[in-house]
């Protein structure tokens, strides 16, 4: 086990990542920006380092400030946590390159699941469900396009081969708008991620997003933790999350974990990683891994009882995973609530000093959150400032626990989205369960402030 890992992230997920490594009884090195000074974590952390003004170029993002740490700070590990730095192949190679074990997968399986185009090319060789599409990236002549969108049958989606945050897309509904769409598309996709390369998918009306969660060690160990349903999305960002998902047989769950699980193994996979899919009409359909710890983990470790950001350090440390697939068994229902400094319906975000910070309690409530009272929220990174999570028996039991748990939240001093989260845990849809990706978005749309 490491004696010193380096967290290079900020926020609920540094805090998280510092409580593992005290379980572990490895010593902790924050590294923050100016603005994030005063952080709890900042505070708890064995070792911190200031790297850089606020601007995340400048600090999360700065490459050869975080090696330094490591080297100064005698870290042996560098933990990225999520978001910033955490899928950037380069940077895992240079972690390496530099003596120190990045706490994720190899480059090189960054780099496969960071091209989608790559990514779909190698799930389809493993035999992982995907939805149908180009074989790769879009050749240049448009008559071959319009072949391609004819034998798919629209309306199709667009999507840059190196995107990601639900940027890059565009759906295409008629022939007429095809060409433009691609060229429209890949200028965007060249500007925003540095690869022009686009590819083409049917485009599901009305589809739910189920991903499956995976642990892989080096010794060709594989598991899944069962699945999460994100499809409480707006603009492609999720918003509430559970698992398991309501309402899919376990027969067709059963069939796609152990599939993610084999396609790890064939692939060499290494960490924690997400499969992510579309479900509709009794199908799944991969659409991306995202190669680290996810936001929405902590529902799944609630029902499965496996601590994902420890079994991560375990992995990078050598150690083979101590259980197998059979020896994993999920139990009653969780589900997440982001909570994000931004006003409730309009989603403008809501920087400023918390004035009044108390957090839920009582039983199976968790809170991950780096705020307290009297902190300040930056105006320089995202919004979220926490998650409410509940633990149930049942589906009913979490819904219940969450509404008291939100109820009992006081947050002042600036805006949350608390209020949004209070109504759609009364919302007669949700309740039943099995909401599409679109449904939040037709949501506010009646529900206009």
């Amino acid at each position: 086990m490491f004696k010193k890992i380096l967290i290079a992230n900020r926020g609920e997920i540094a805090l998280r990542i510092q409580r593992a490594c005290r379980e572990l009884g490895v010593k902790s090195v924050v590294v923050y920006s100016e603005a994030d000074r005063d952080a709890k974590y900042v505070r708890l952390a064995d070792e911190a380092v200031c790297i850089g003004p606020a601007p995340s170029a400048q600090s999360y993002l700065n490459m050869p400030a975080i090696i330094s740490t490591a080297e100064v700070t005698d870290a042996e590990a560098i933990h990225p946590g999520y978001g910033f730095l955490s899928e950037n192949a380069n940077f895992a190679e240079r972690v390496e390159k530099s003596g120190f074990t990045f706490i994720g997968p190899t480059p090189e399986s960054i780099r496969i699941m960071g091209d989608k185009v790559a990514a779909k090319q190698a799930m389809i060789k493993s035999g992982v469900p995907c939805v149908p599409g180009s074989e790769g990236a879009l050749p240049e002549d448009p008559k071959e396009i319009i072949r391609i969108a004819r034998t798919i049958g629209y309306p199709v989606i667009i999507k840059a081969a190196g995107g990601g945050g639900g940027r890059g897309m565009r759906v295409v509904h008629t022939e007429a708008a095809l060409i433009h769409a691609v060229q429209t598309t890949r200028q965007e996709a060249g500007a925003a991620f540095g690869n022009p390369a686009v590819y083409m998918e049917k485009f599901l009306e009305n589809p739910r997003h189920i991903e499956i969660q995976v642990l892989a060690d080096e010794h060709k160990g594989a598991v899944w933790l069962g699945e999460r349903d994100c499809s409480m999305q707006r603009r492609h960002q999720k918003i509430i999350e559970e698992a398991p998902a309501p309402g899919v047989p376990r027969r067709l769950i059963d069939r796609v974990g152990d599939r993610c699980a084999a396609a790890c193994k064939k692939i060499g996979y290494r960490g924690a990683g997400t499969f992510e899919f579309l479900y509709e009409n009794g199908e799944f359909y991969f659409i991306e891994m995202n190669t680290r710890v996810q936001v929405e983990h902590p529902v799944t470790e609630l029902v499965s009882g496996i601590d994902i950001v420890q079994m991560q350090i375990r992995v990078a440390a050598g150690e083979k995973l101590p259980f197998t697939q059979r020896q994993i068994q999920t139990r009653g229902h969780a589900i997440e609530c982001r909570i994000n400094a931004e006003d409730a319906y309009k989603f403008t975000p809501s920087p400023g000093r918390i004035t009044m910070w108390h957090p839920p309690g009582g039983p199976g409530v968790r809170v991950d959150s780096h705020a307290y009272t009297n902190y300040f929220v930056p105006p320089h990174y995202d919004s979220m400032i926490g998650k409410i999570i509940v633990y149930g028996d049942t589906r009913e039991q979490a819904l219940a626990r969450m509404r008291t748990a939100l109820d009992e939240t006081v947050v002042e001093g600036i805006q949350t989205n608390i209020p949004l989260h209070r109504e759609l845990m009364l919302d007669a849809n949700f309740i039943e369960g099995g909401t599409s990706i679109h449904y939040l978005e037709g949501w506010l749309a009646q529900h206009k402030r």
